[in-house]
């Protein structure tokens, strides 16, 4: 049994009594159901990383933090580089979050918990530690990622911020407790992270750019630097929740922040978080869901559509079927149009990272669809959001028909799970083309068994690429790491 949680005096500020939670939080506290999730999260989020590594921004970043990261304990992921914790966990972060595909949590506001995984990561890569230690962060990020997402009425989003903002809070608790931060550091770093590191909502409003997938990254990287310095003495304002000019006093109207804290370990909220079946924007998966059911189950042809109207809430037509998205020509825009993911899914009857190639994006018989997609926002449906992801989907045919479908929600809601296989089957299609089948195995073996895994590093060695055509980053990298003095290492997971 692990040792009894400190009572936070009354009067303590809303950091105190989360960093006061985290910095006590023993993997025997967490309940087998939110380990499980963590492992299917974990598996999920690096299946999503080796996808990414292969994608054009990564490469830059890589690029980029060749020149810059300094030698250290922490893995990049498909390079198999350490370097230090900073520019690993920024790294592995944007691998996770490029493809737009990793897990969605959507209460008041959106956000993407696992993309904070790099921060545990990392952190327990320079700590030393153990697979239990990982999941104790993985389940941490998760906990206070959401719970600041339900806490905020309105969300910050419906604001014109970014859901980032949220992760600077978040991050370092994450990475202060794979350190092993006293609770009073841990607060620290929160400060230190969150003060400094507010996103706008442009980046994800009109025409997209890299940066859509790269400021929750940024955020990761914030928190696990604010911990470092926290661990060194640095200090930041503890009432920057709660207190004269923190969060609640700027992003006003209103917050219940009763919810950061309220029945903390009696239940998890990993357990309540969903993944995406589509590598695309959240809002856009019940409609693409719905569609392809009525085209595959009516047999229709792209020549045989006169309309698609999607119902669905405000924000999907303001930012999802705005001017720039029925044109999209960047695959950060694609995959945030409505318009465009519609298309795809009436031509190609489905919707996978194939879709979103510079080739399918400029597909003649796909942008020839966009423009018979309507979307309407549905004041109805507004009222059981977020409860449901509830859309309505209408198609008219060329010769009359008309079919109509509604669906609450999509498939990777927690509601409707995708199911262990489903979740290896998305590793494996991603992992394709940078680990080889047997590679992929022991992976796959070592994160279901993580709480076994004596060392983190172990495992994140099993993340370097040895298929032949991934392998020009890591030679690159690694001239670079002979060239600062210090040897690749490579551990093997026992």
């Amino acid at each position: 049994m692990s040792e009894p949680k400190p009572i936070s005096p009354p009067n303590d500020t809303v950091t105190a009594k989360m960093s006061r939670w985290a910095s006590t939080l023993q993997f025997e506290d967490i309940s087998p159901d939110a380990i499980y999730q963590a492992k299917r999260f974990l598996l999920d989020s690096l299946g999503c990383a080796l996808g990414g590594y292969q994608q054009h921004d990564v490469k830059i970043a890589l690029e980029v933090l060749d020149e810059v990261a300094g030698p250290g304990l922490a893995t990049v992921i498909g390079t198999g580089q350490r370097v230090d914790p900073v520019s690993a966990a920024l790294a592995n972060a944007l691998m996770i979050r490029c493809m737009d595909y990793n897990d969605i949590y959507w209460k008041q506001d959106p956000s993407h918990p696992s993309d904070i995984f790099p921060a545990a990561i990392a952190c327990c890569e320079r700590a030393g530690t153990d697979g239990k230690e990982l999941i104790v962060g993985l389940v941490l990020g998760h906990e206070f990622e959401m719970r600041f997402c339900e806490a905020a009425f309105p969300g910050i989003r419906e604001r014109g911020w970014h859901h980032a903002t949220l992760t600077a809070f978040v991050s370092p608790m994450v990475a202060g407790r794979a350190l092993h931060l006293p609770w009073e550091q841990i607060q620290h770093a929160i400060g230190i992270s969150a003060s400094r590191h507010c996103t706008l909502g442009a980046v994800t409003a009109g025409k997209l750019t890299m940066m859509k997938n790269t400021v929750d990254p940024m955020a990761t990287q914030s928190g696990v630097l604010a911990a470092l310095l926290a661990e060194k003495g640095y200090t930041g304002p503890e009432h920057v929740v709660d207190g004269k000019e923190g969060l609640t006093h700027v992003f006003k109207p209103d917050w219940k922040l009763n919810l950061l804290t309220d029945g903390l370990g009696q239940s998890w909220r990993i357990t309540q978080c969903g993944m995406k079946a589509f590598p695309t924007e959240a809002l856009t998966h019940t409609p693409i869901s719905a569609v392809l059911d009525l085209v595959k189950s009516n047999d229709l042809r792209p020549d045989q559509v006169e309309k698609i109207q999607i119902r669905s809430l405000a924000r999907a037509a303001d930012i999802l079927s705005d001017p720039s998205k029925y044109d999209p020509h960047t695959r950060e825009t694609a995959d945030h149009s409505l318009p465009y993911v519609i298309a795809a899914a009436l031509v190609d009857r489905q919707v996978t990272p194939v879709q979103f190639t510079m080739e399918k994006i400029m597909d003649p018989t796909i942008r020839a669809q966009l423009r018979k997609v309507e979307v309407v926002a549905d004041p109805e449906i507004e009222k059981v959001f977020p409860a449901l992801q509830r859309v309505i989907v209408n198609i008219n045919t060329t010769d009359g028909r008309s079919f109509s479908k509604q669906l609450d929600y999509p498939k990777g809601d927690p509601r409707n799970p995708l199911t262990d296989q489903e979740v290896e089957e998305k590793f494996s299609a991603l992992a394709d083309g940078v680990l080889s089948n047997g590679a992929q195995k022991r992976v796959k073996d070592a994160i279901w068994n993580l709480e076994r895994v004596g060392s983190v590093s172990e495992l994140m060695a099993l993340m370097e690429a040895d298929v032949r055509k991934a392998r020009y980053v890591k030679t690159k990298s690694r001239t670079r790491l002979r060239a600062k003095g210090q040897k690749s290492r490579k551990p093997v997971l026992a």
